[in-house]
Formats: C-alpha cells, sequence, structure tokens
C-alpha cells in the first residue's frame, strides 16, 4: 500500500483548527494514525508549509488542553498548498503536489475530508475526477448538511455516484462517533433485561433532546441559510431516533447496522396537515439582559425566519413502535448544554400505593445522556423508610467518570480512524440521506409555501417558546429539563 495523505479542503477554517486536527493529533499520540502519513491542507489563504505548521501547533496549544508533548512532531507531517477548491485548474498542482509528498507517480491511498462550506460539495469531487484522483483506493469524507432538501441531496448523491463507489463515500456524523451514542445499541441489544419491554407494550412516549447555552457564534452568514431542522435535526436527532427505534442487525456488520437505520428511516409516519400545523414548533431566540436575540446576530438579516429551535412530534409506523410518539427537540441559547434521551414507560395499571409528599410518580423513566456528564439514569419507585407505604421516586446511575479515568474518547477520531481502516459503519449511507430527507421535505416546502406560519420567539436562557410545551400537554406529560449545572450525577433532575 502507498504512503497514507490525508488531504483537508478548507485547512485554514474553523472546524479544521477546532476538530479535525485535536483529532488527528489524538490518533498521532496513541499511534493510530499509518506510518508515514501526511496531511496537506488545502485553502485559498496563502500559507507555506512551515507558516501553516505553525498556524496549527499554535491552535492545538489553544484546543488541546493541556498542551501536550508531541504537538511539535506531529505539525511535522503537515503541508499546505493554497488553491481555490472551486476552481478546476488548481487540480492538476495538486496531484502533482501529491506525487511530491508520496514520491508516488500515482498516489492511491489517499483520504479527502470537505471541511467545506456546502456549497463546495458537490463541485470538488468533479474536480478531483477531472484530474484522475477518484483512484481505487481513495476514500472521501463529507460534511453535513448532505443536501439542503431532498432534491438537492439526490442531486449530489448522483454527482458522488458518479466519481466514487458507495464504499468510498463517507458522510460524517460526528454524533454517531460518541461512545455514548454507540452504548445505545450495546446497552439494549447486551442486556436482556431491557430489551423485552422495548416496544409499544411499555413504552409510553420517547423524548430526544440536543440543545445548547450558546448562539450561532459569528457563523450568521451559514446558520441564517441552513437553519435547525437542516443544521441538527433531519442528520443528528433522527440519528439518535433509529438508534433508539431501530431492531437488533441480525449479524452486526456495516451493511446490517446500517439496512436496520433505513428501515427506521422509512417507517416514520408521513406528516399530515395536522402535523405540519399543530405538531411542530420553531422559534428563534430573543435578547435577553446583556444577551442579544439572533436577529441582533453578525450577517443575520434584520427581519429573518430562520429557526434556531425546532420541537416536532414524530410516529414510527411499525409492529414495535405503533401508537408510541416521540418527541424531539434543539435548540440554541437555552439553560443548558445536553443531549440526552428519555424514555417514558407506561404507567402501572394500578396504583395501591401512597405517594411520598403528595407527588405521584408512577411511571418509570429511563435517561441516557451522551453529554455532558455522559451516563444512564434509571428513575423508580422506592418505599419511604418508616411506618406506612409512601412511595418516592430514586435514582440508580451509572457514569462513565465511574470506569476510573477512562476516557470517552474524540468523535472525529474514533470516526477519522474508522474511515482510514475502512468501516462504514458509524457513516450515513446514501439511501438513508434520501430516506430522511423524504420524511422532512415537506416541512421545509410547508415552509416556503407559508411564510407566515408561526415563528414563536422565546427569550435567551429559557427553554423555547411556551408553544412547544403545549404540544406535549396533549399527551398529557411535559418537557424533561436536566439542571442546569450538569457536573455529577447526583444533579439528574427536573427544573
Amino acid at each position: 500500500m502507498s504512503k497514507f495523505v490525508m488531504i483537508i479542503f478548507g485547512a485554514s477554517g474553523d472546524l479544521t483548527k477546532r476538530k479535525l486536527m485535536p483529532a488527528l493529533y489524538s490518533l498521532y499520540k496513541d499511534n493510530r494514525l499509518p506510518e508515514g502519513f501526511a496531511i496537506l491542507g488545502i485553502g485559498r489563504t496563502e500559507y507555506a508549509d512551515e507558516t501553516y505548521r505553525d498556524y496549527i501547533l499554535n491552535e492545538l496549544e489553544h484546543f488541546v488542553t493541556p498542551a501536550e508533548v508531541g504537538m511539535k512532531e506531529f505539525c511535522t507531517h503537515l503541508h499546505y498548498l493554497s488553491l481555490d477548491p472551486a476552481k478546476e485548474e488548481g487540480y492538476a498542482m495538486l496531484d502533482q503536489h501529491l506525487q511530491e509528498i508520496t514520491g508516488e507517480k500515482e498516489p492511491d491511498n489517499l483520504l479527502f475530508y470537505l471541511a467545506t462550506p456546502p456549497s463546495l460539495y458537490g463541485v470538488i469531487p468533479l474536480h478531483l475526477k477531472t484530474a484522475g484522483l477518484n483512484r481505487e483506493h481513495t476514500r472521501i469524507i463529507v460534511e453535513k448538511p448532505f443536501g439542503y432538501n431532498l432534491k438537492s441531496a439526490q442531486e449530489l448523491n448522483k454527482i458522488y455516484a458518479s466519481v466514487f463507489e458507495e464504499h468510498q463515500i463517507y458522510r460524517i456524523d460526528h454524533f454517531l462517533g460518541k461512545e455514548t451514542a454507540q452504548n445505545i445499541l450495546a446497552f439494549r441489544f447486551a442486556n436482556g433485561i431491557f430489551e423485552p419491554l422495548w416496544n409499544r407494550n411499555y413504552i409510553d412516549y420517547v423524548e430526544v433532546t440536543a440543545v445548547e447555552n450558546l448562539g450561532i457564534e459569528q457563523r450568521g452568514g451559514f446558520y441564517d441559510g441552513t437553519g435547525a431542522l437542516r443544521d441538527m435535526v433531519q442528520n443528528h436527532l433522527i440519528q439518535l431516533v433509529a438508534l433508539t427505534a431501530m431492531e437488533p442487525p441480525a449479524v452486526f456488520t456495516a451493511d446490517n447496522f446500517r439496512n436496520e437505520v433505513v428501515k427506521v428511516y422509512d417507517s416514520l409516519k408521513p406528516l399530515t396537515e395536522e402535523d405540519l400545523n399543530e405538531h411542530i414548533v420553531r422559534g428563534q431566540y430573543t435578547a435577553s439582559g446583556s444577551k442579544k436575540g439572533y436577529r441582533e446576530e453578525k450577517n443575520v438579516p434584520a427581519d429573518s425566519r430562520t429557526e434556531t429551535y425546532i420541537a416536532m412530534k414524530i410516529g414510527i409506523d411499525n409492529w414495535r413502535w405503533s401508537g408510541v410518539p416521540f418527541y424531539i427537540r434543539t435548540g440554541k441559547q437555552m439553560p443548558t448544554k445536553v443531549t440526552e434521551i428519555v424514555v417514558h414507560f407506561r404507567e402501572t395499571p394500578h396504583q395501591m400505593f401512597h405517594c411520598h409528599g403528595g407527588h405521584c410518580p408512577r411511571a418509570n423513566k429511563l435517561i441516557l445522556r451522551l453529554q455532558p456528564n455522559e451516563g444512564i439514569v434509571l428513575k423508580f419507585g422506592m418505599k419511604v423508610p418508616g411506618p406506612g407505604f409512601d412511595v418516592k421516586q430514586v435514582m440508580m446511575d451509572f457514569s462513565y467518570d465511574q470506569l476510573g479515568g477512562q476516557a470517552t474518547g474524540d468523535a472525529y477520531a474514533r470516526l477519522i480512524e474508522d474511515c482510514i481502516q475502512g468501516d462504514p459503519t458509524l457513516f450515513t449511507r446514501s439511501d438513508a440521506v434520501e430516506a430522511s430527507w423524504r420524511f422532512f421535505d415537506p416541512v421545509l416546502r410547508y415552509w416556503s409555501e407559508y411564510p407566515d406560519a408561526p415563528l414563536y420567539g422565546y427569550p435567551v436562557g429559557t427553554w423555547g417558546p411556551l408553544e412547544s410545551e403545549a404540544m406535549m400537554h396533549e399527551h398529557g406529560a411535559d418537557w424533561t429539563n436536566p439542571c442546569k449545572n450538569l457536573t455529577n450525577t447526583d444533579q439528574y433532575c427536573e427544573l
């Protein structure tokens, strides 16, 4: 096998310095990169190899804390080539540069990473093909969003299929690289006590929440053309729904796992007119105190109707989940940052005990927390010590920090390593992309056809529009809102 080279388009951008280089450094530090590897950065910013290495070294010292040994040695593997990825003429120079780095006439062990604006996703692979850089062992990683709607996703899939084989294409969703996301599968399928209960007979409803306490962070130009549905729901949240709802693969292989994901997407209950009106709530954060609202952010129009919050009620029409609502939500400028799945089991058919303090939590609740304070909590009823039979709800919890300091690992590092090794299990397949967009596309069309459809404001630091609470009340429920300060397991609570 020829020398391995990873080529990063967008090498001077935010994603590269914040996520990709720290991930690659962690792989290097743990001796998990191929021997003699090289990393070639591509961007419009002018750098020589040495100045780019100095730039990345400085950034690593910011994003890898505390600064560790080996950073300088890692940076000696970095190279840089200044070119405009949108222009075809630069790709012959790229090929020549790769030949110089590898010492090979036709370097083939290449991994292209598109850390670029989505507008280049359909351009770069065609230029690679023209330059003959789509060779047999070449792979390509594409960031989300993969398309802006169903039509554009289908067009992108056609472009990539004309340049690469499906096994060479790695559509990345960093949520699937999180150890805690993968642990959902282990929790479900490695434990015999939960799987018999994991269906409509015992589960009342499911919540999937992924919110953060930050705004758009100088990304107004990108975010205003994207919004929460494209940025988070169509990829991250629906992936978490699939992990929660999928059937166990007969054999745990990449194809079998991804087949089951697609089956969940194909089973999503099509959205009706009532759903579009009543079961989707979108919001936009507004100023509160010293915190500015979305429309005051840089590069955001003063009349923008881009959603920074969305909550939805969705259903899965299959034997296991028919009649069980899945409530999903994401938002910016929330009270805290948290990603978790909350499984609400059905109440006992008859409550024969008194409830401690007059509060009667009859239903068991399972919380699978992906971040922060990764872990699992099971809430169940126990007798209060003393006379009588008062019952209160208590928690049995596990936190990853109880593993003796064993790190959960970096999601990008895991996924990049999987791609280097040719393992596509945790990457999204073309049919899954289209199946997901097929479900969400009617929402985008509805907003486009009805520009005055409700967009509710919510003050910075709150849990979103009150209308999303009303949607939950239809089921006689409330959102599970974690504590603002999530530092240890005893703070799993509800506001």
